[in-house]
């Protein structure tokens, strides 16, 4: 089955992830029909995907005229050969027992046809063992939905010893046209990836507080605070529901052996039916106060201690080829919202030292799970995660794609999937990216978004909404300073504009020194229809380019449709292309760039900034700079290029 013939889509199951499911395809175009084996179950599924769909159109995030649409392409029905006759994939979301899956596939093969992909939603169950149960084991994979479906991001698409590459990668597409990301889990593991370092996780935390080594207060202070986590580790617990994790424990303990025997801390809550929100009591009393975590009770030796668990467990994941550390990193931040991924941050902390933590209590209590693995000291050899052979520290990107082309330094915003949204991480690695650039090489920077979607469709909220209005106000300032080097930088930058370019990623363009875009992109600062205000330096910047006027316009009126002509109207794009002529252009303008004077280009901005808001202070970096250029070899080469009726050369000398 290619991409490109899917057409219908059956979905197994209507509760939570089910009908979740369901709505996300329909959304995407899909029509879609949604099973389950009562009438009732069926019925309170449809109606959770018609109150999804109004609050979404209350919001403002879809149309009602979209609403609609999408209702109508969901057929809910009962009978399961009707369900799934014509379907060209199955996306099966029982409940997660395996002898209930495996009753449903040996059922669905006698009905499906031929050709039909079958994507199981599970997040810990093998594979191999439920694709064996049907005809069709290459045609077979997994497909881990994260709750609620709606909103997360990630999609685990997971392989199973028999499967075909080409299911993946259609799969994979198939996700990405569900707005999804999707992240490959390369073997058939127990866990996969979010589940695999995130249960380990919250499992060392019972058992500090089992070992009374720490309270519960102490380990969600530390987690929730000091490691900036979404959740504090029993918060969260407490919200997925003690059950399922001690469910996904227990298939970890069965599998993998010892290190994931399940504490008894947990069981006691399991047995004494205390499973978290959803029963009104977990480790915190939602009858009587709820959470309540204080800001100022973690401790170090506990950060120290669920660093290294997590780290020790990426290590057996990329020392048993299940992921990249990358794709491990990008997994937890999408679907757990970790601030940044436990690579990354075991990196930060040293990896030496979390062996050392682990080797410590391994030695004290003689547990399995605090045996090293193989793969965190290799990755400690290599001098971290993302170290080199050598030892010596590489630069890794995970949201861009940088390159240096001749003198042009290329920056592409790259979670296409995602409308190159733009996360915290993303802003850091931009920053880290003109550091590189800083080198005297690089003469110029050509800036846009990956795929051909969007440059950049703003904030992406669910990556890291802020807590606070401190931390809001801190990510402002994050943001405001990354965005305002590219104006500062000694070198022209371009932004090329191919698709939308909406909220953050407008501040983004309009930071750079030019913008070009392509017929059909769109433009807007919609802060205002969310009660928010342009965060990143828009307030400011956009006004110095089109105008208080203008600038005034865009923000209040908060619409995300200007088209590139009449951004060209405004001052603020230079020139709008044809799309057949758009890619040569942007790389054209940016090596002209490049070709030009370093150093007068360098003072020309420097000039500009100055007298932004005090033009006698411009006038006077003006004139110094002029001075200063008549002292370099450039000004001489220029003359002599104009001279000889030829191209110059300069140097930058």
């Amino acid at each position: 089955m290619n991409f490109e013939d899917i057409e219908r889509i059956a979905v197994l199951g209507a509760g939570n992830m089910g009908h979740g499911i369901t709505e996300v395809a329909a959304l995407a175009g899909y029509d879609v029909t949604m099973r389950d084996i009562e009438d009732e179950f069926v019925e309170d599924g449809y109606d959770s995907i018609e109150w999804s769909l109004g609050k979404l159109a209350e919001n403002g995030q879809i149309s009602e005229e979209a609403a609609d649409a999408t209702l109508e392409r969901i057929e809910p029905l009962v009978d399961f050969e009707a369900a799934v006759e014509d379907a060209d994939v199955v996306i099966e979301a029982v409940p997660e027992r395996m002898d209930i899956k495996k009753d449903v596939y040996t059922e669905l093969e006698s009905y499906a046809p031929n050709e039909a992909i079958f994507a199981t939603n599970t997040s810990s169950l093998s594979i191999t063992e439920l694709s064996d149960v049907t005809e069709r084991p290459e045609q077979f994979c997994g497909t881990h939905f994260f709750n609620p479906p709606v909103r997360m991001a990630l999609v685990e698409v997971i392989r199973g010893e028999h499967t075909a590459d080409g299911t993946l990668d259609t799969v994979e597409q198939l996700a990405e046209d569900f707005d999804k990301t999707p992240v490959r889990v390369r073997k058939d593991s127990p866990g996969f990836i979010v589940n695999r370092v995130l249960v380990p996780q919250m499992n060392e935390a019972c058992w500090l507080v089992h070992d009374d080594a720490a309270t519960v207060s102490e380990v969600d202070s530390t987690t929730k605070f000091d490691m900036g986590l979404p959740m504090g580790a029993f918060e969260l617990g407490d919200q997925v529901g003690h059950d399922v994790t001690l469910h996904v424990l227990e298939y970890l303990n069965e599998v993998l052996g010892e290190a994931y025997e399940p504490c008894p801390l947990l069981e006691e809550k399991v047995d004494a039916e205390e499973l978290g929100k959803k029963s009104g009591k977990g480790f915190y009393d939602y009858e009587d106060g709820g959470v309540d975590i204080p800001a100022d009770a973690g401790r170090e030796d506990v950060k120290a201690r669920l660093i290294a668990v997590m780290a020790n467990e990426v290590g057996k994941l990329v020392e048993n080829d299940v992921a990249s550390v990358s794709d491990v990193d990008e997994a937890m931040m999408l679907g757990a919202g970790f601030p940044e991924g436990p690579g990354k941050r075991a990196d930060a902390h040293g990896l030496d030292e979390l062996i050392e933590t682990l080797e410590s209590a391994h030695e004290e209590t003689g547990e399995p799970r605090y045996e090293v693995s193989d793969g965190l000291r290799q990755a400690a050899e290599e001098g971290g995660f993302y170290g080199s052979e050598d030892g010596s520290e590489t630069v890794s990107f995970e949201q861009i794609e940088v390159e240096t082309d001749g003198n042009v330094g290329h920056i592409a915003l790259d979670r296409p999937a995602r409308m190159n949204t733009i996360t915290v991480r993303m802003i850091e690695e931009i920053d880290t990216a003109l550091d590189q650039f800083d080198d005297g090489d690089v003469r110029a920077v050509l800036l846009e978004g990956g795929g051909d979607r969007a440059f950049s469709a703003g904030f992406d909220a669910a990556s890291a909404a802020p807590e606070s209005g401190l931390e809001a106000s801190e990510m402002s300032r994050k943001g405001q300073q990354v965005f305002g080097r590219l104006e500062a930088v000694g070198m022209p930058v371009v932004a090329a504009v191919d698709g939308y370019c909406l909220g953050g990623g407008m501040e983004l363009a309009t930071a750079a020194d030019m913008r070009i875009a392509s017929e059909g992109s769109k433009f807007g600062q919609p802060e205002h229809d969310l009660g928010l205000l342009p965060g990143w330096g828009g307030t400011q910047r956009l006004k110095h380019v089109v105008g208080e006027g203008r600038a005034k316009e865009i923000i209040f009126t908060a619409r995300n449709d200007y088209d590139p002509e009449t951004m060209a109207d405004y001052g603020l794009v230079n020139e709008v292309l044809g799309h057949d002529e758009f890619d040569d252009r942007k790389w054209d303008l940016a090596r002209d760039l490049a070709a030009g004077p370093p150093i007068a280009q360098k003072l020309t901005k420097r000039a500009m900034l100055a007298g932004r808001d005090d033009t006698d202070a411009g006038l006077e970096y003006e004139a110094s700079a002029f001075g200063h250029l008549f002292t370099t070899d450039d000004v001489w080469e220029g003359l002599a290029a104009f001279q000889q009726d030829r191209e110059p050369e300069f140097e930058g000398k």
